[in-house]
């Protein structure tokens, strides 16, 4: 039985308006989900604002259905100077059921950005944490 690889960063519930006529979830909003959830997990590590450089090829193994939550699990593997690369999955736990299966998975590649929308450096995991 497959696990999710990573984090559990978001997870949503797949609504009517996000569904085509025959009531499959739009592959668009599932990729937009899971951007969502590479910004969230690339903000903490870069302590800071980021942005999506690249994603890399996506293939949906089956589809999203209404009523669905949308369960997107991350991994952060590889930290540069300025840019990150985080694996991204993202699984449907069925409606009224345990049951997750796994839908799509990704690799996006995130840059840190400073206040003028420069690259700036990715601090160090175990760098102090400055408050200001």
């Amino acid at each position: 039985m497959l696990k999710p690889t990573g984090e559990l960063t978001l997870r949503t519930l797949a609504m009517p308006a996000d569904a085509n006529a025959a009531g499959d979830i739009f592959g668009g909003w599932v990729m937009a989900q899971m951007d969502l959830a590479c910004g969230i997990r690339a903000a903490e590590r870069a302590r800071g604002r980021v942005v999506t450089a690249a994603v890399n090829e996506m293939s949906f193994a089956m589809p999203v259905k209404i009523g669905d939550t949308l369960c997107i699990y991350t991994d952060v593997v590889k930290v540069g100077r300025t840019s990150m690369t985080l694996l991204v999955e993202a699984w449907a736990q069925r409606y009224l059921t345990p049951r997750m299966e796994k839908v799509t998975n990704a690799t996006f590649v995130m840059v840190a950005l400073d206040s003028n929308n420069h690259p700036t450096p990715i601090p160090l995991e175990d760098a102090p944490v400055i408050e200001t």
